[in-house]
């Protein structure tokens, strides 16, 4: 099972590291990232004005647009944000005024035992391993660590497969966690041939997503349950979406991801379903196709908030998904992603199937 790789904090430069798999493995860890010092309005030269996020609590929320998150500001929730205050943890009884700036793999600790445990009780137990959701933990950072700061933030973020952070709309206590992305967002290409975080269809990308599914309300079901019903419902939303192109003669399949059962019991009944290109025979890594099978006279799509069309890259990225199952690198999002290689579709008048519950 592949996993994402890790940042961690060293001085002033970024070290990338394996990823980290913890004996608590309900929750994954993102990565942990330095407060920016001085940000917001200047009041005199000579004043360092407190950063938002010192003083932000449970249940804010803050947002960003600078790579450097030097523009960090708190929110509505229900506005466009990039991190979701979870809990604020005093480190300074285990890590004194003395304390060296922790090392890599005593952040790796520290960040387990504080802010796992202190996201999965702000979300009252409910969260889906292989969600949207990521636990990303912000460190004072070493300057701020030797003038006695011992403050960690700990929140929730939504990151692309690929790492980046993807804009989060609404509290994750409300939220459905299933891991899915609108119709009309491409998913972009690995080095490693493993699915991207969003990009532009016009670019090389693994799969085009073309429908929301919920899955039959009910028990849990087997996988081959889930493929029965997504391999009717998933060609005829591509047909849809695309105006009846033959898939096929573009060298291109119908697919769908399932969920296991860990998401199930967390609420996340929702998947993709999409087009990709059709496995090369040597099955090392998915094929990049590129340009939008998206009907060009349909109407325009809408969705509750804007796409998540874009990843934001940072010099500090805090949203590598650490999942206890991979987003990355097999292109599925709680078990597997199935495939329909059957005759065109019937088509229909909707791109999202939202059966009752």
């Amino acid at each position: 099972m592949s996993r994402s790789a890790r940042w961690f904090r060293r001085g002033d430069q970024l070290v990338m590291l394996g990823a980290f798999v913890g004996a608590f493995a309900l929750l994954g860890l993102s990565t942990f990232t330095s407060w920016p010092v001085g940000t917001g309005a200047v009041v005199a030269s000579t004043t360092e004005v407190v950063n938002p996020v010192y003083t932000s609590q449970p249940g804010d929320c803050l947002n960003w647009t600078r790579s450097n998150l030097s523009d960090v500001a708190k929110v509505d929730c229900s506005a466009q944000h990039m991190f979701e205050v979870t809990g604020v943890e005093d480190i300074g009884g285990t890590h004194g005024p003395q304390a060296p700036f922790p090392t890599d793999e005593q952040w790796q600790a520290i960040s387990e035992e504080r802010c796992a445990k202190t996201s999965l009780a702000y979300l009252g137990g409910r969260f889906d391993p292989a969600g949207k959701y990521s636990v990303g933990p912000l460190n004072p950072g070493e300057r701020l660590w030797q003038s006695g700061q011992r403050t960690l933030h700990c929140g929730l973020q939504v990151a692309g497969p690929a790492g980046g952070l993807l804009p989060a709309y609404g509290s994750a206590k409300t939220q459905d966690q299933s891991a899915v992305y609108d119709p009309g967002v491409c998913l972009g290409i690995t080095e490693a041939l493993g699915v991207g975080d969003p990009v532009d269809c016009a670019d090389p990308h693994t799969f085009e997503i073309v429908g929301v599914v919920a899955l039959p309300a009910g028990d849990f079901p087997a996988l081959d349950k889930q493929d029965e019903f997504l391999s009717g419902e998933c060609p005829r939303l591509a047909a849809d979406y695309s105006g009846g192109v033959d898939f096929k003669a573009k060298g291109l399949i119908v697919t769908w991801d399932t969920r296991a059962q860990e998401s199930w019991a967390a609420g996340s009944f929702r998947v993709n379903c999409k087009v990709g290109a059709t496995p090369a025979p040597d099955n090392k890594g998915l094929t990049a196709w590129e340009k939008s099978v998206r009907n060009p006279d349909a109407p325009p799509l809408t969705t509750a908030n804007p796409p998540q069309t874009t990843a934001v890259q940072q010099d500090e990225p805090t949203g590598a998904p650490l999942h206890s199952e991979s987003k990355s690198g097999t292109g599925t999002t709680s078990a597997t992603t199935s495939a329909s290689t059957s005759a065109k579709p019937t088509t229909t008048s909707t791109t999202t199937t939202e059966p009752t519950r």
